[in-house]
């Protein structure tokens, strides 16, 4: 996962609480997914799509299965091929505003070869 932004403080003490669990407003998520086994996903992983304002994914059917099988209830945002140039618009205004984001693909790390690297960008 690769987290953009600039953090607002140090950590004073790691071993009282792991800070990177935890989103900061104003940041973009990339977040990788399971291919295939839903076990895969890592705990800072689930950690963050619980926890951000928003999730920008390809297919809003696919991430909201994966969520309600984790637990998780977040706001999606559709973000795909058709769309990415008004929603990657719209997701920056959301950054500027304050709101952190995670972006996820259907499967793996977005941004390789999804509409993901026009947000990251």
């Amino acid at each position: 996962m690769i987290a953009f932004g600039n953090p607002k403080s140090e950590i004073s003490n790691p071993k009282l609480e792991n800070t990177s669990l935890t989103p900061l407003p104003g940041h973009l998520y990339v977040v990788a997914t399971p291919i295939g086994n839903l076990a895969d996903i890592t705990e800072r992983a689930r950690a963050i799509l619980g926890a951000v304002d928003l999730i920008a994914c390809e297919d809003t059917r696919t991430t909201g299965a994966m969520l309600t099988r984790f637990g998780l209830r977040r706001d999606l945002i559709p973000y795909h091929e058709h769309n990415e140039i008004e929603a990657a618009e719209r997701l920056a205004d959301q950054l500027v505003a304050g709101k952190s984001i995670a972006v996820v693909s259907d499967a793996g790390t977005p941004a390789l070869s999804d509409p993901g690297f026009r947000i990251v960008r």
